[in-house]
């Protein structure tokens, strides 16, 4: 048995260059948590509790290893829902609950809504609107059958109705259907910002959920605008989470697409990460 204090001394000790001291110790108190049940505030309260540390120390020598905290768990936090999460998707952001509160303030009050999630991963999107929404009808769709998996998963346990769609949008969408809005967090990394980016995102997340082709970042957006236009009510809108590199590029693709109502929106980083075009 071993002290928690001094298992969160040897964390800071493997994990001083591999995070701020502050995210240290919460990933620290999420496994804890995690797997032995113990809360922050008990350890507060009894400072020599202990354990037997042999699930943190396995958990540290991944974490050593860049693998994100969440992929070790198998759990997430987003937007006040629990997710579970794997390789198979992307690990939720906090601009994309941005994006979600965007969503959900917008059309809270609206009677009905017919809504289609583009890439859903994790299902994180289209759960969260399905939750806050109780007007809403939430469709989802992924070309990825693992991703789906999961997304089902979660859907089941966060105890929404949503309707899972196995497709790549590259393809031409298989359906008639007309949404009310259209939302999707699509691919938007180019492989020249690499540089930029943290070994646990880049050796351990979907590098297909990530990375747009160099020759064309706006692919997907290009398509799903194109879908947008066909596959929207008169009054449909269009949501997107976008690459703060790229607004430029985009603002001329949604002009040259023949919209002239759109709205680019910062998140709470200052950072051009959300667009709305409506019709």
């Amino acid at each position: 048995m071993t002290k928690i204090k001094d298992l969160l001394k040897l964390f800071h000790q493997q994990l001083s260059g591999f995070y701020p001291k502050e995210e240290i110790e919460a990933i620290f108190y999420r496994l804890i948590e995690y797997f032995y049940d113990i809360h922050k505030i008990d350890i507060v309260l009894n400072p020599n509790l202990k354990i037997e540390p042999t699930k943190l120390q396995d958990a540290l020598i991944r974490l050593v290893k860049y693998e994100p905290w969440q992929y070790i768990t198998g759990k997430t936090e987003f937007f006040g829902l629990s997710l579970s999460v794997n390789p198979a998707v992307l690990i939720p952001r906090p601009e994309t609950e941005e994006l979600v509160d965007w969503i959900i303030k917008e059309n809270l009050h609206k009677e009905k809504l017919k809504i289609l999630d583009i890439g859903t991963g994790s299902g994180a999107i289209a759960i969260g609107l399905a939750k806050n929404l109780s007007n809403a009808n939430v469709y989802a769709v992924d070309y990825s059958e693992k991703a789906l998996k999961i997304a089902q998963q979660n859907a089941m346990e966060n105890k929404v109705s949503i309707h899972f769609i196995h497709q790549d949008i590259l393809d031409d969408f298989k359906s008639d259907d007309v949404f009310d809005i259209i939302v999707s967090n699509p691919p938007y990394v180019q492989n020249s910002e690499k540089k930029l980016m943290k070994k646990n995102v880049l050796d351990y997340e979907p590098s297909s959920a990530l990375f747009a082709p160099d020759e064309n970042p706006l692919i997907f957006y290009d398509k799903i605008i194109n879908l947008f236009k066909k596959n929207t009510s008169e009054k449909g809108q269009l949501y997107f989470e976008i690459n703060e590199f790229l607004k430029d590029h985009l603002e001329k693709l949604v002009i040259n697409k023949g919209f002239e109502k759109y709205i680019f929106k910062k998140d709470i980083f200052e950072k051009w990460r959300m667009l709305k075009i409506f019709k």
